[in-house]
């Protein structure tokens, strides 16, 4: 059997079809919340993603081109609340586990299937990335510096945020919805749509006049002084985000600047204050502005590396980090009351659980 889960999805079961990016993301919040996750990998070698992403969860070998292979996952998919795919559209239905081949078997299951371009367009077969998919929306050309290229913000708009986190919205309200109906659906969830909804607040503003359409231009892009990252004397980066005017006034009483001779309401001054304040904040160490600002509410904080930030003592107090099989690796998120998540397991190996899993969920013996 495998070990027992705790968390506000413990009893949900979630098969994943391996794969790269979002969907297995995906699938490791919904572990990290407590669902038992089947991992169904194919045999032979093939691409593995960041290993974090497989904790928590269990993983068995099938070759679903073969007809015992394809009979045990749909038997899987019978005995599953939800079930996840991150291939091009098409894909599954050739190989016979669509989701009407799944419907056959289980009518509440919830289908949800993971793209970039989505079920459908003139993009929908070609292949793509995370910086294809956010250049499509607006969300990269607003990223970067005014004079420079449009900069990728990791993977995290477009296959972590617009991706992988919208997958797990969309399979867990499918998933509820269907506690009443009694019936599953497919969930379509593409990058970019994902990625034009993370934008909506930007596209608002620009609606109400209220942003530009340009780089470093507007409020929170670093296109004003009181929102922008500083260079400290040691060559490191000092966070600033004092944008209320309470905040803004407590920030340059720790910068030693009168207030006064400032003019926050004045875009013409914002150059000039802009390096008024670098060139303040480049006069002392980040760690001695972590000290200066520390307890306070100006809205300035220590810009860390991966390497700092599992260190940092706010990160610690609150065990932001975890140890797993000896590697460190952000711990699970949100943080439940009444059912907190597992600390998260370590990452089986390829295949290793797939005669337990066939046994556990009582599938025939045809792995």
């Amino acid at each position: 059997m495998g070990e027992h889960k705790t968390g506000p999805l413990a009893g949900v079961r979630v098969v994943e079809l391996a794969g790269l990016g979002p969907a297995p993301f995906a699938a490791m919040v919904l572990a990290d919340m407590g669902a038992e996750v089947v991992t169904v990998n194919r045999p032979g070698p093939t691409m593995q993603g960041p290993a974090v992403m497989n904790r928590g969860k269990r993983s068995i070998v099938l070759d679903v081109r073969t007809p015992d292979g394809k009979a045990a996952l749909l038997g899987l998919a019978a005995r599953a609340d939800i079930f996840i795919e991150g291939y091009r559209p098409g894909v599954v239905e050739r190989l016979g586990i669509g989701p009407e081949e799944c419907w056959a078997l289980n009518r509440r299951l919830v289908y949800g299937r993971m793209t970039g371009w989505g079920q459908h367009g003139p993009r929908a077969q070609e292949a793509g990335h995370d910086i294809g998919y956010i250049g499509l929306t607006g969300a990269l050309h607003a990223i970067g510096p005014r004079n420079g290229p449009p900069v990728p913000p990791l993977a995290l708009l477009g296959d972590l945020g617009g991706g992988g986190m919208f997958l797990v919205t969309g399979v867990l309200a499918a998933l509820h919805e269907a506690k009443t109906s009694g019936l599953g659906q497919v969930v379509d969830a593409a990058i970019v749509d994902g990625a034009a909804a993370l934008m909506a607040p930007f596209y608002g503003m620009m609606e109400q006049g209220a942003w530009v359409d340009e780089r470093e231009a507007n409020l929170l892009d670093g296109g004003q002084p009181w929102y922008r990252v500083y260079r400290t004397l040691d060559g490191k980066w000092l966070a600033v985000g004092a944008i209320e005017p309470q905040f803004w006034s407590e920030l340059l009483v720790k910068l030693e600047i009168p207030e006064r001779e400032t003019a926050r309401n004045d875009p013409r001054t914002w150059p000039e204050l802009g390096e008024r304040i670098a060139a303040v904040i480049c006069s002392k160490t980040r760690d001695e502005w972590e000290k200066i600002f520390e307890g306070s509410d100006a809205c300035a904080a220590p810009v860390r590396s991966m390497t700092e930030a599992p260190h940092d003592p706010h990160l610690v107090a609150r065990e932001t980090f975890v140890e797993v099989g000896g590697h460190l690796q952000p711990a699970p998120a949100p943080r439940f009351s009444r059912t907190p998540s597992s600390v998260p397991l370590p990452v089986a190996a390829s295949g290793s659980d797939t005669a337990d899993v066939l046994r556990d969920w009582r599938v025939g013996d045809t792995a």
